[in-house]
């Protein structure tokens, strides 16, 4: 199929170009100009043209939970989301321990024809921190990392052992750094806000702790490590330090952490029960800051969508995690206006720099790049309620913000998967 995307304002971080112009799509690729008339023209005017946005953590919820949520509604949340790419943990049930599972959930989501999905591997067995699953064949059949997702790993030589095996295959861990012990039931940001309201706490050092730990057998194993969310200052000057030393690390932090704080859990809203836990003003300051120069990598949703049971209970019983496939670029737009970035390099922390951390050829639109493209208004603000979220999972802090940003086309390997 040809596309002709005529007149629109082409934001392509990867290259720089900031400009009004036109786009062709030609057999699932950017191309130069197609040979002949075009199948199709989008009008642009008006509207961003960017490359597909990718998100490096969306839990679908397949296999062993479509009660919360289904992987058919959740690529439709991803594609309406502007999103093209994402990387799915490997919590299900069971998880992704297994080289069949991959390939069965990978299979499942080609036939959707909707975002393309990148299955995150267990890096133990059921998830249990005990023994290494077969790395070597899950990325065979498909996996692009490995991680325990939040499942805790309190055996260090576990973790060193399994650094040494990736490290030897070259494969990337995706770890998120949290002490075991020191989080152990709790369920909010140790601070003021914490003890006032009576919630058992998670110090801002059970990240740095465990990070530090990370760091040392990233020296000492010279494995690639991606840190997940990333969400206290203290563990943002680690990582800067960590970088200046020219270890291999990178890391990215959730959409919900540079708008939200500990205050925003008000009177025990659920909504605001994530994982990690929203810290401190201050905290939340020093990640958005961290994006801006470049110490935090990407933004991702952290797409956790969870039933009306999981969230309508107590705030220390709730299951934790919000919905956010939806709302990465309008979420990502406000970040990027705060904190007085220019649109390309707001835009850069959703496309081209998780599409680097994934060794993927999306999050571009240089000719001969994938044709993955969103086409959204910018200006477009709408006001978020749970009708309009096509997320099986209504769960945000979000829910009655007017927000700006709309998608308009979602187009993934040349085809148009969504418009609105």
């Amino acid at each position: 199929m040809k596309l002709h995307i005529r007149g629109g304002r082409v934001v392509d971080p990867a290259s720089g170009r900031d400009a009004v112009g036109d786009l062709y799509l030609a057999d699932g690729r950017i191309a130069e100009a197609p040979a002949g008339r075009a199948d199709r023209v989008i009008e642009a005017k008006g509207l961003v043209v960017a490359p597909g946005f990718i998100d490096l953590s969306a839990r679908l919820r397949e296999p062993g939970y479509e009660y919360k949520a289904t992987l058919e509604s959740e690529m439709d949340a991803a594609v309406a989301g502007g999103v093209t790419s994402l990387a799915c943990p490997p919590d299900t049930d069971p998880p992704l321990d297994e080289p069949g599972l991959v390939d069965m959930l990978r299979r499942r989501a080609k036939a959707l024809t909707r975002a393309r999905l990148y299955p995150v591997g267990a890096l133990t067995v059921k998830l249990k921190g005990e023994a290494l699953t077969e790395m070597a064949e899950l990325a065979e059949s498909g996996c692009v990392a490995f991680s325990q997702a939040n499942a805790p790993l309190g055996d260090t030589q576990v973790l060193w052992r399994a650094l040494q095996y990736a490290a030897t295959f070259r494969l990337p861990v995706w770890l998120r750094a949290e002490d075991l012990w020191l989080a152990k039931g709790g369920v909010a940001h140790d601070g003021e806000i914490a003890t006032r309201l009576g919630l058992p706490g998670i110090p801002a050092f059970a990240e740095t702790i465990a990070l530090g730990t990370i760091l040392e057998l990233v020296r000492a194993t010279g494995a690639r490590v991606h840190v997940c969310r990333l969400s206290s200052a203290a563990g943002v000057e680690l990582m800067r330090r960590a970088k200046q030393a020219g270890l291999p690390v990178t890391c990215d932090v959730g959409i919900h952490h540079v708008h939200l704080c500990d205050l925003d859990i008000g009177y025990f809203d659920s909504h605001c029960r994530l994982e990690p836990p929203l810290r401190s003003a201050r905290d939340r300051d020093a990640l958005a800051r961290a994006l801006v120069d470049g110490t935090a990598d990407c933004l991702c949703s952290d797409h956790t969508p969870v039933d009306e049971d999981g969230k309508n209970l107590p705030f220390a019983e709730a299951e934790p995690g919000a919905t956010g496939l939806e709302l990465l670029l309008p979420l990502a737009l406000k970040w990027g206006e705060a904190s007085g970035l220019a649109l390309a390099a707001t835009l850069a922390r959703i496309t081209s720099e998780p599409a680097r951390i994934l060794c993927v050829a999306s999050g571009r639109l240089a000719v001969g790049a994938p044709a993955d493209v969103t086409v959204f208004d910018p200006g477009a603000a709408q006001r978020l309620t749970a009708a309009s979220l096509k997320s099986q999972g209504k769960n945000t802090p979000f829910l009655g913000y007017e927000l700006a940003g709309r998608v308009r086309y979602t187009i993934v390997a040349g085809n148009v998967v969504y418009e609105a």
